[in-house]
């Protein structure tokens, strides 16, 4: 075993200082972003503790601090204290909802004197190693049912706390982690059923209200019943042994559909949509049929698939219109373009962009943003501060920002997959997942090709708490791949 006096050594040559030197550089870019969004030309000083820029100069250092102490914890530690670390979360995450302190319409601040925290950012972390210990486990396997619904607990857990304190976005992050799940074995046709969900929903809000052949059919829900009946065929081609079957779904659907256009074209005029309705049924039927004719589950999963696809897309638009809240129903009419409201919702991306465009390619410069010192953008400092990339630092500096993020993401898949044990290399997939999905849907929500849910940019969004929370992860992961070479007894 690894003596006291020849680990420390060890773990200074093992440390990843690319990651590190691209951790500083990201620090440097949020500063010098920070003071941009936040400095007025009546400020004393950019060091002043009494300017946000002066602040996040405090938040960086005391990151930097954590960092170096998370490095020089065992590594053992973390797998040791994973199931502890998570409980005390989950229990201030939980003690954070009756928070009497309402900032900003939500209740995932703790105030402690002049110190505000949001929890939340913390739990990443804790759920990151606790899923890692959960699948490091030698019996795991993420084929079993009962394993998988174990790992989904870990996350649904933190999420629904910090839905309970409104903050839905930092709850949807928690749905990252199912691209370590994806790299660690789930079923592709788990992924590909999520972003048919996207697709469905996206498309059938989008275009529901747009007419087809006579005004007598929905486009939205013409393209979605089809795009379910080709899914459903392509499924049965890609997991079922016998192709015949697929191609005689898909030769079904799509002379049926054409068949169904031109009757309500020349002939007379109907709904399409019922007509799709009962193609799927008998498709649901044929794969029902076979399955209890072969004895093949597969056949089973992709009826499940279809007839589940109908009833999401069905409850869509009531959740839409009964379930969200005004204001986030308003965010995603106005993403998907069917209300523009520049007064309301979609004041913060129109005045993003008009900031990022005024940047042009080489920026206005360091403080000379004006959309920035007029504080036509709110949130600016915060979840908007891309927006100030680009305005005074152009498409070269915006473009400089993600490709720094873009070695990060590739680092960390490179240091993840040199991992020697499970529990390392979910823990790194997790982070990557993470930070992956916070840089493309802030930088999405700037420019409008996102949902605006309100979580900020790594490194760079204003605050302690995300700062000190995206250090955690990093270090954490840091840590455990330095002691990847150690021996142990």
């Amino acid at each position: 075993m690894a003596t006291p006096n020849d680990k420390q050594p060890g773990v200074l040559r093992s440390l990843d200082y690319w990651t590190i030197i691209i951790y500083l550089l990201l620090l440097a870019g949020g500063w010098m972003s920070v003071c941009g969004a936040s400095f007025d030309y009546g400020d004393p000083d950019l060091l002043s503790l009494s300017t946000r820029s002066g602040m996040q100069i405090v938040w960086i250092g005391t990151s930097i601090v954590i960092g170096f102490v998370l490095l020089m914890l065992d590594d053992r530690f973390y797998y040791m204290f994973a199931y502890i670390i998570y409980g005390l979360l989950l229990v201030l995450l939980f003690a954070t909802i009756f928070n009497p302190h309402s900032i900003k319409g939500s209740h995932s601040w703790l105030v402690i004197g002049p110190l505000r925290l949001q929890p939340a950012e913390f739990a990443k972390f804790a759920t990151a190693l606790a899923l890692a210990k959960l699948m490091s486990i030698y019996e795991y396997d993420i084929h079993k049912w009962k394993d998988f619904g174990a790992a989904l607990a870990v996350i649904l857990l933190p999420m629904l706390f910090i839905v309970l304190q409104r903050e839905t976005g930092s709850a949807l992050v928690y749905l990252s982690f199912f691209l370590m799940f994806y790299r660690e074995g789930m079923p592709g046709s788990i992924l590909f059923t999520a972003v048919a969900m996207v697709v469905y929903f996206v498309v059938g809000i989008r275009y529901q209200d747009v007419m087809l052949a006579a005004n007598t059919t929905s486009v939205g829900k013409f393209c979605v019943l089809l795009l379910i009946q080709l899914f459903t065929a392509g499924l049965t081609y890609v997991y079922c042994p016998d192709k015949r079957d697929a191609w005689r779904m898909l030769l079904f659907s799509v002379g049926t559909t054409v068949l169904a256009v031109l009757f309500t074209l020349y002939i007379i005029p109907f709904d399409i949509v019922w007509v799709q309705y009962v193609a799927l049924a008998l498709m649901v039927g044929y794969l029902l049929w076979t399955g209890l004719g072969t004895r093949l589950r597969n056949y089973f999963w992709i009826a499940l698939f279809a007839v589940g696809s109908v009833l999401f897309f069905s409850m869509a638009d009531y959740g839409l219109n009964h379930v969200l809240q005004p204001h986030q129903r308003t965010r995603i009419n106005v993403l998907l373009g069917l209300e523009q409201d520049l007064r309301g919702a979609g004041y913060n991306v129109h005045q993003s962009e008009i900031a990022i465009g005024s940047g042009g390619l080489e920026g206005k410069g360091f403080l000379n943003g004006t959309q920035t010192k007029l504080k036509y953008v709110p949130e600016q400092d915060t979840d908007f501060i891309f927006c100030t990339v680009g305005e005074e630092e152009g498409f070269v500096g915006s473009a400089g920002v993600l490709l720094l993020f873009l070695a990060l993401i590739l680092r960390l898949i490179h240091l993840a997959e040199r991992q020697p044990y499970a529990f390392g290399r979910v823990y790194g997939y997790c982070v990557l997942s993470i930070f992956l999905f916070h840089v493309f849907i802030n930088v999405g929500m700037v420019l409008g090709l996102t949902p605006v849910i309100g979580i900020p940019l790594p490194f760079f969004s204003y605050g302690g708490s995300s700062l000190w929370g995206f250090t955690f992860l990093l270090f954490i992961f840091l840590r455990i791949d330095a002691g990847r070479n150690l021996i142990r007894n």
